[in-house]
């Protein structure tokens, strides 16, 4: 194997990349756009939730809670009869509908917990999940004060000593914009390595590399390093400009230890990129190859939805794929500061991965060449 002929070689697709406008457009929309929505997208707060309430009571304490809802967190509230309420929420015309009883007032001064119903569209997720706690709060706060107004005797809740620990405001930004930073790495490895795989076939320049002096590992692995330091470069840019520089979302580790690990992630991936550009017979073919290998390593890899959640057997079959490891490895040290005495585990997983990925790759390759040849 020719260290020359690999550099040769990878330089020569770096430079067929640059001049494929399709895919230079995509790559610099995954690390920049794409992460700026993906981080402000998802609403931290409640606005202009729509709200009415069913006042059965018309007592004080009532009224204090309907005026308690307020913009810019909710619409004015709208009152309306118990007959209206269901109608109301069929039309999609309120998120919320709350259900004051009559004696409301007359119950809670007497200290018999009376009960206040809450209905919700639930089909307006972010808003319901979201708005569900802040009513619940609201009224009870209100309740509360209303009654300590009155000198009645209320049972003092548990105090709960929250802390939020490596994301003490609790913004949402900081995860959306890591995790979708992490997913395009993955998404980014696999179709460049394959897209220039294919696009040598569609173009007739396999023959030409086979007239060459190379082997398909120096082939191979020319189209390792080249596509796989692309990614490296957007990604650690993207980290500093877009998520550091754009969103403010503080990295707690070491980025170059990130970027060393995600090296070992991106052997795998580019690896998996060149044994689906063997399998597909076209771009088309390689989109649908894509979405059957990419969205279970992402959906499953612990990035969305905690490992813990998930049934047994799912967990022990994705311990096979890279993105379980590097999701992992990536949580750890960006938003935890953890060390190299951290995260080794992970760091061995996805070499051991990357060097069976690179092997069957490889093995398939030099197939797919002799039936070019």
């Amino acid at each position: 194997m020719s260290a020359a002929h690999i550099l040769h070689l990878g330089v020569k697709e770096l430079r067929s990349l640059a001049r494929d406008t399709v895919m230079v457009v995509l790559m610099i929309h995954a690390f920049s756009l794409a992460i700026y929505t993906a981080a402000t997208a998802i609403p931290e707060s409640l606005h202009k939730a729509p709200i009415a309430v069913v006042d059965e009571d018309r007592s004080p304490l009532s009224q204090r809670l309907v005026d308690a809802f307020y913009p810019p967190t909710f619409l004015t509230p709208v009152l309306i009869t118990r007959e209206q309420m269901d109608a109301r929420m069929d039309a999609g015309l309120d998120t919320f509908a709350l259900d004051i009883p009559p004696g409301f007032q007359r119950d809670a001064l007497a200290g018999r917990s009376p009960t206040v119903q809450l209905n919700v569209d639930a089909t307006r997720m972010s808003q319901a999940f979201i708005g569900s706690a802040y009513i619940q709060s609201i009224v009870t706060r209100e309740a509360r004060t209303f009654l300590a107004g009155h000198e009645v005797e209320v049972a003092p809740p548990v105090d709960l000593a929250q802390r939020l620990r490596f994301n003490p405001s609790g913004n949402q930004t900081w995860f959306g914009a890591v995790m979708e930073t992490i997913n395009n790495i993955t998404m980014l490895s696999i179709i460049l390595t394959g897209a220039a795989l294919i696009r040598e076939r569609e173009h007739g320049t396999v023959e030409h590399l086979l007239a060459m002096p190379v082997t398909p590992l120096e082939i191979m692995a020319a189209k390792l390093w080249s596509m796989g330091l692309v990614v490296l470069v957007a990604a650690g840019l993207s980290l500093v400009l877009v998520t550091q520089g754009l969103l403010n979302v503080p990295i707690e580790g070491s980025l170059p230890l990130f970027l060393a690990g995600t090296v070992l992630h991106l052997f795998a991936t580019t690896s998996t990129g060149i044994f689906l550009g063997t399998v597909a017979r076209s771009m088309p073919h390689f989109g649908m190859l894509i979405l059957l290998v990419l969205l279970p390593m992402e959906i499953l890899s612990g990035g969305m939805t905690p490992r813990e959640s998930m049934p047994d057997i799912v967990r022990t079959i994705m311990l096979a794929a890279p993105t379980t490891h590097f999701v992992t490895m990536a949580q750890a040290i960006l938003f935890r500061g953890a060390g190299f005495s951290v995260v080794w585990p992970q760091f061995a997983a996805l070499a051991l991965i990357g060097a069976v990925l690179s092997s069957f790759s490889l093995a398939r390759f030099r197939k797919a060449l002799a039936t070019m040849a």
